[in-house]
């Protein structure tokens, strides 16, 4: 080390021959000598056999893959804590770091000017404020135009909150695991996690579990470990701002990435005074998708309820023997229901750019069977309590469409409105790796 370190304060940064420069070595010089070596310089660990034994620390560093690895760090009007979680990472072993500065006040500037004089770190700046999500989809795009080489991201908080540590271990997990997305999640039931936090998490996490059918313990993680592959369809993702990382998680399930979480140490700092998370207007933001499609089921709920109840009086009129009153009555309105289900699912909540034809056939391949099921569970139901009063077999029917409802949503998610992208340009073959070190996959 002390013999590879003299050669490099030798070296005057002269030569410029040579079109191309290791990197890594490039970090030791700067951290070593305060010398810079320029892309259009020699690099003396590259020069004869002769410097081969002192490169061999450097070389095994290297082995790790974390020169492939780039930190995304998104930072909006920051504090002294940006450069700790930049000195932070380059301790740990990155060698790429991006900073975006997402139109941040003027006088947090010396913060991303000290995170700058990183020779690990590119700063990318928005001239307006435009939201964490925007900020991120900014470092994905430069990622995927500049740094073809990249076999994965990690997306970190500039607040200091998640540990180095805990970020290299992500992306340890990444590589490991290849084709999963890893979220670090932090434990909500310890003392220190400020009461809206861990609310807000439970709640979230409630919802994702049981309208979404996604397990995950930490929907408010900034900590993801991406492999690069899936950077084209998370810029495609809706949201600028913090609904982004929500929608995020949803495409997990949009899209069928596998995914894990790894468990970090839970950090808050001054009670979580930096986060620019506003409880109710963000809350009504990440909510929104999964409150459009609960929209769209209870206005299709409303049209086939009231359809149901007119037929149902209509057919009771003509005479007609009841088992025909409740099938005839539940497939008119469920018709009539369905096809409006259907416009504002496509249109509204899953923004679905599959054509009418193949969605309306899959749509209708569920909506059948599911007409069945209701029709003979309500006809059961209306037998076993033995009633002929049409306002029971009515409420009966409630229930019934309730539990129906939960099974259909996640069989649109997951087929019918299902897009397309992830088995053109995503062949997974994902083999279910060792669940290690706390590790849960989903």
């Amino acid at each position: 080390m002390i013999e590879l370190t003299q050669i490099l304060q030798k070296y005057d940064g002269t030569n410029r021959k040579a079109r191309g420069v290791c990197a890594l070595c490039r970090l030791i010089c700067d951290r070593k000598s305060g010398n810079i070596l320029h892309e259009n310089t020699v690099c003396p660990v590259w020069q004869p056999m002769a410097l081969k034994k002192e490169c061999e620390p450097f070389q095994r560093e290297r082995s790790t893959g974390m020169e492939q690895i780039i930190v995304v760090v998104p930072s909006y009007n920051p504090d002294g804590k940006l450069s700790e979680v930049i000195r932070g990472c380059v301790s740990v072993g990155f060698h790429r770091i991006i900073v975006v500065n997402d139109g941040s006040r003027r006088d947090t500037e010396k913060y991303f000017e000290e995170a700058a004089r990183y020779p690990e770190v590119l700063c990318l700046t928005h001239e307006a404020n435009r939201g964490k999500g925007a900020a991120m989809k900014t470092a994905f795009r430069y990622i995927m135009e500049h740094c073809p080489d990249a076999v994965g991201i990690v997306t970190a908080d500039g607040d200091n909150q998640h540990r180095p540590e805990d970020i290299r271990a992500c992306a340890e997990k990444m590589l490991e695991m290849k084709d999963y997305v890893i979220l670090g999640v932090r434990n909500f039931d310890g003392p220190d996690v400020p009461g809206r936090s861990r609310f807000g998490n439970k709640m979230t996490s409630f919802v994702f579990r049981t309208g979404v059918g996604l397990k995950i313990s930490d929907t408010q993680t900034g900590l993801r470990a991406i492999p690069a592959k899936y950077l084209p369809l998370f810029i495609k993702t809706r949201g600028d701002r913090y609904e982004y990382e929500t929608n995020q998680l949803l495409d997990l399930k949009t899209y069928d990435i596998p995914y894990a979480e790894l468990p970090i140490r839970t950090v808050y700092i001054e009670e979580n005074a930096t986060s620019h998370f506003h409880p109710v207007r963000d809350s009504l933001r990440i909510y929104s998708q999964i409150l459009k499609f609960m929209g769209s089921s209870l206005l299709a709920g409303a049209v086939d309820f009231g359809a149901f109840r007119l037929f149902l009086w209509i057919l009771m009129l003509t005479g007609a023997k009841e088992g025909f009153r409740i099938l005839l009555a539940t497939a008119v309105s469920r018709l009539l229901s369905s096809l409006v289900n259907l416009f504002c699912n496509k249109k509204i909540v899953f923004h679905s750019k599959n054509n009418w034809g193949r969605v309306f056939l899959r749509y209708y391949c569920l909506c059948i069977p599911q007409l069945l099921l209701s029709a003979g569970f309500v006809r059961l139901l209306t037998g076993l309590f033995g009633s002929q009063n049409d306002w029971l077999t009515t409420l009966i029917k409630l229930p019934v469409d309730i539990f129906l409802f939960i099974i259909s949503y996640q069989i649109q998610r997951r087929w019918v409105f299902a897009k397309n992208e992830i088995h053109e340009k995503n062949n997974n073959g994902v083999q279910n790796p060792n669940n290690s070190d706390g590790l849960r996959t989903h």
